[in-house]
């Protein structure tokens, strides 16, 4: 769900209230839908003070940036395109849309940390009425220290496993970024720099799918290429992207002589948030947990059987995530979990999403 911040709680769409946009666009693109005010929380985490511990290694701070990505946070996302590279090409307007979150560990091993985002919200009607908790299963990241083997998006629909050298992956945490129904989505290597009271994941480039807000309105590119920052604040932290928007040939390789058709810079700012009612998220993670580990088994089952792999469509693009959401939907409406029967619908549905069948 794409929201818009009630008054008083971020800046107001148009002209006048959008920073950092083109003079000619009179409003951003986005969500419509009025949520609830949230209060924000000043005070630095305890998270954040844990950075700054002397005593720590380099591998307890980037592993203490990491885990302080976990909370409840009003999220703000903008992205907005500041070049182009094709003859007569005309700038969309810029993209703007808030929500509220509720992230939570789901792994923490020494090496490898895994995060889930879950939307949660409170939706104020025309009428004033509230309606609400909403709780939608949002996007998942998953954290691997000097990871060798990275799942790539090479376009059309189709990844591939890319194996690194030991000295290229020494001192590197990998990202990797999974879809609502925890089919994937990209994963990029980087590392993570302390500076005192900065802390901050810088990405190599890395190719990725097009996202909802683009495929929903935009046919005339086919992969993002691009750059991602991650820094951790005193109350939150942000991820920053810098993306090239890119054409592909029938190959998968970019179109030649002209790929690129624009740039975008992307911001997404996760700010703390106290006072805020998020049990329901809490709820539908203790019901539904279990199932989206089956699913999550299946998927990995896939990378590791298969080192190139194509789907059907994209997730989203062709809803092969319904299934999926429904079946997850009954389990946090109380329906008891029959694990046997979990895991094999799990794997069965997932099995569907590959153009070529189990």
């Amino acid at each position: 769900m794409r929201v818009r911040p009630p008054d008083g709680a971020a800046p107001p769409a148009g002209p006048r209230g959008y920073s950092f946009a083109w003079r000619d666009l009179v409003s951003p693109r986005g969500g419509t839908t009025q949520g609830t005010a949230v209060e924000l929380d000043p005070t630095p985490s305890d998270a954040w003070r844990r950075l700054r511990d002397p005593a720590g290694s380099v591998l307890d701070h980037d592993r203490a940036a990491i885990l302080a990505m976990a909370g409840t946070y009003r999220v703000s996302f903008d992205f907005l395109e500041v070049m182009g590279f094709q003859a007569g090409f005309v700038h969309d307007r810029p993209y703007q849309s808030w929500g509220t979150e509720y992230v939570y560990v789901v792994r923490d091993e020494p090496t490898r940390i895994s995060l889930q985002h879950l939307l949660v919200m409170f939706v104020t009607r025309p009428d004033g009425t509230v309606e609400g908790p909403l709780v939608t299963k949002h996007w998942r990241q998953e954290w691997r220290y000097q990871d060798r083997t990275l799942l790539t998006y090479r376009g059309h629909e189709t990844w591939a496993s890319e194996r690194r050298s030991a000295a290229r992956a020494k001192g590197t945490w990998t990202q990797a970024v999974f879809q609502v129904d925890d089919s994937p989505r990209y994963e990029a290597a980087g590392r993570w720099e302390h500076l005192g009271n900065v802390s901050s994941w810088v990405s190599e480039r890395t190719w990725r799918p097009l996202p909802r807000r683009e495929y929903s309105v935009r046919q005339d590119y086919d992969v993002l290429i691009g750059t991602n920052r991650v820094t951790i604040t005193p109350t939150g932290w942000v991820q920053e992207e810098e993306n090239l928007k890119v054409v592909l040939d029938g190959r998968g390789e970019p179109r030649e002589p002209d790929p690129a058709l624009a740039k975008e810079y992307g911001l997404a700012r996760y700010e703390r948030v106290k006072n805020f009612d998020d049990s329901a998220a809490r709820r539908y993670r203790e019901r539904t947990e279990p199932f989206w580990a089956d699913v999550r088994a299946a998927w990995s089952e896939i990378i590791a059987q298969r080192p190139r792999f194509t789907l059907r469509a994209a997730p989203d693009r062709g809803e092969l995530f319904v299934p999926l959401f429904e079946y997850a939907d009954r389990l946090a409406e109380g329906q008891p979990l029959d694990r046997a029967d979990a895991a094999r619908f799990a794997r069965t549905t997932v099995r569907g999403y590959l153009r070529d069948g189990p």
